[in-house]
């Protein structure tokens, strides 16, 4: 069985690439498995690192607002369309997998056209552009929330959830370790603020505004992950340089991260709202407002209309946030239920009920 799985951009896209990859390969060991990315995005670093094959396309987004760089996507469209059939012609899938991002446009639509089968995972309560486009050229759509028939065919819609790492499983037993790993005191809450895969600019602002609440508290620390691009510029705050403040670039090992977590605060992307109800954990969630159709205020309204989480708008996170968070820690009772009832809404086999959907194609 041979099964290209094509997408990326952000963590939110390729983590899920590869747990379906993963997933395919404990149904069928012999599967060979070729990822196809975005060149010089997350995916051509990550999906080595999981230890599967990519190839990188010449290909990027097209910009809403009117910008040079628009000019160049219709070269690199035919460009990435081109090198896509010769991948195809010389891997020669049985399926190929679409999981969002810039590569899994031209991909898909040559798979189609070559008429193999195909099947999309669409992560958000809204649909990307991308996807809504496919979905009339591919046989399968795999979704993780109700109601999805308003962007895709009824017919075609098969509920899964989103899949996540297999490591975030099993935290309990992960918790001495993960206070070793990020050098925590063992009788202080911890505090776990992050923003996705790249950092968020607004979480990073308003946690260096609160420098001096979170000095009022120092029996609580925080593992404050900045992102990469924007690690240089807060790490040499005030507020990272507390005792109880852990700054860092980037999360390698974001299962122990979870593990040494009591409240998380983050954005409500689509594979982190799936993380979350998979550990379990109190989370406030404060969704961008830079994404289309504000869908990650969607996906955490998903969470918060069941009791499951609390959310903080991103213009009130600088006044807000912080304070959020620490009544939240001194209110034991609505922590716990917190935790209840997010744990209600977690989708464990997503990735392996992906799987046996693709299975399902390749006997067809």
């Amino acid at each position: 069985m041979r099964v290209i799985i094509s997408g990326g951009g952000t963590g939110g896209h390729i983590y899920p690439a590869i747990a379906i990859a993963h997933a395919l390969k404990d149904l069928d060991p012999t599967c060979e498995i070729l990822f196809v990315g975005a060149k010089g995005k997350l995916e051509m670093e990550k999906v080595p690192k999981a230890g599967f094959p990519i190839e990188g396309l010449w290909i990027s987004g097209f910009h809403r607002k009117l910008t040079l760089r628009n000019l160049m996507f219709p070269i690199k469209l035919i460009v990435s369309l081109y090198k896509a059939r010769l991948i195809i012609k010389k891997f020669k899938p049985d399926v190929v997998v679409g999981v969002g991002g810039f590569a899994s446009g031209p991909i898909l639509q040559i798979a189609s056209s070559m008429k193999i089968p195909s099947i999309i995972q669409e992560q958000n309560s809204y649909a990307g552009v991308t996807n809504k486009i496919l979905a009339k050229k591919v046989q399968k759509i795999c979704v993780a929330y109700p109601n999805m028939e308003k962007y895709f065919p009824k017919d075609k819609i098969v509920i899964t959830g989103n899949p996540v790492r297999k490591d975030i499983s099993g935290l309990e037993d992960k918790y001495k370790e993960a206070l070793d790993h990020f050098g925590l005191g063992q009788n202080k809450k911890t505090i776990l603020l992050f923003g996705g895969s790249l950092g968020a600019r607004m979480l990073n602002e308003a946690l260096r505004e609160s420098t001096a609440l979170i000095k009022d508290h120092p029996e609580y620390q925080w593992i404050w992950q900045m992102g990469t691009i924007y690690y240089d510029e807060f790490v040499k705050s005030e507020t990272a340089q507390l005792e109880n403040v852990f700054p860092l670039p980037f999360l390698e090992k974001m299962e122990l991260a979870y593990s040494a977590a009591d409240v998380v605060i983050c954005r409500a992307g689509a594979l982190t709202v799936s993380e979350l109800c998979i550990v379990a954990k109190a989370a406030i969630l404060v969704p961008s407002p830079n994404v289309a159709e504000d869908h990650q205020t969607k996906n955490a309204m998903a969470l918060v209309s069941e009791d499951a989480a609390l959310l903080v708008k991103d213009v009130d996170a600088k006044e807000t946030m912080v304070q959020a968070v620490f009544d939240l820690l001194a209110d034991p009772i609505k922590m716990k239920n917190l935790q209840v009832e997010i744990a209600k809404l977690k989708k464990e086999h997503a990735a392996k009920d992906i799987a046996e959907e693709i299975m399902k194609l390749i006997k067809k």
